[in-house]
């Protein structure tokens, strides 16, 4: 619901897109599920699942954890069964102060495009600063809740997302009706388009992933992107921005090279707004 606050908070008072990114797509999964009616659309880029989901097909699963380096197995299994020891590792790792490279704080090795990506000065500045944002508080605790609920059940399956006829069975003569009248039954899921882009040279969430999401949706619009990595689309490139954008919404009408001046002061007062909107909202 703090999607829906900062979303009203800020004017947006119609339906909107949703963007998923890595981890952080199992927020955007659950927006599709629980307010479907205010989504327009949502993009998925490398988009990770629960590792340990259940209608994994074995082959999924396979392919899925062979990826992995045994010390991000290690941290996923702590998540599962004994969260209480990941602020030991998370300490001596991001929340530590030292920067270094993202691949070693993923423990993770990555693809050959994502290694010559992050060695460039220009990731690196922008990886010191967003990991000084994210951690300048040294509190160990906002993610450990992320990690838990990555591995944990999320109140629903992405199943539940895909579009089907719901007919009432509750007596014989509502599932005669229904067999012969559509206006018995109505669409359940999410009827709005889903797109997937997925590095097929992603070591971080390994295609099988996308492979199993493809399975049990259908109807979601699968990109795949041969030799890109997890960083090497989503990063620093214009142009795929730029395909991303004419995919989604058509070939541009306008030039596309305009910077639009924006009021910091006033973008800083509607975010505190909706902080403390959705802070008293939970109290």
């Amino acid at each position: 619901m703090d999607m829906l606050y900062l979303a009203d908070s800020v004017g947006i008072l119609g339906k909107f897109w949703v963007l998923g990114y890595s981890s952080g797509s199992m927020h955007s999964w659950a927006a599709l599920r629980y307010i479907p009616d205010r989504i327009a659309g949502a993009v998925m880029f490398s988009p990770m699942i629960n590792p340990y989901e259940p209608s994994m097909t074995k082959e999924e699963m396979r392919r899925t954890w062979d990826q992995w380096s045994s010390r991000r197995k290690l941290l996923y299994f702590l998540a599962r069964k004994f969260p209480n020891f990941l602020p030991y590792f998370y300490h001596r790792s991001f929340l530590s102060g030292n920067h270094g490279r993202i691949d070693k704080w993923m423990s993770q090795s990555l693809g050959k495009k994502d290694e010559i990506l992050i060695e460039g000065p220009m990731f690196e500045e922008f990886w010191h600063r967003d990991v000084e944002e994210s951690v300048h508080l040294g509190i160990a605790k906002p993610f450990i809740e992320e990690a838990v609920l990555q591995v944990s059940s999320w109140g629903f399956s992405l199943a539940d997302l895909h579009v089907q006829r719901k007919c009432p069975r509750n007596g014989i003569l509502l599932w005669l009706r229904s067999m012969y009248s559509q206006e018995e039954c109505e669409l359940a899921g999410f009827l709005g388009p889903i797109h997937i882009w997925q590095g097929m040279d992603d070591q971080v969430v390994p295609p099988s992933m996308t492979d199993y999401i493809t399975r049990v949706l259908p109807g979601a619009i699968l990109h795949k992107l041969p030799n890109e990595g997890h960083f090497s689309y989503y990063y620093f490139c214009e142009e795929c921005h730029r395909q991303i954008f004419c995919t989604l919404f058509g070939d541009a009408l306008g030039p596309l090279n305009k910077m639009v001046e924006i009021n910091e002061t006033s973008v800083e007062a509607v975010v505190e707004e909706a902080s403390s909107i959705t802070g008293s909202v939970r109290k």
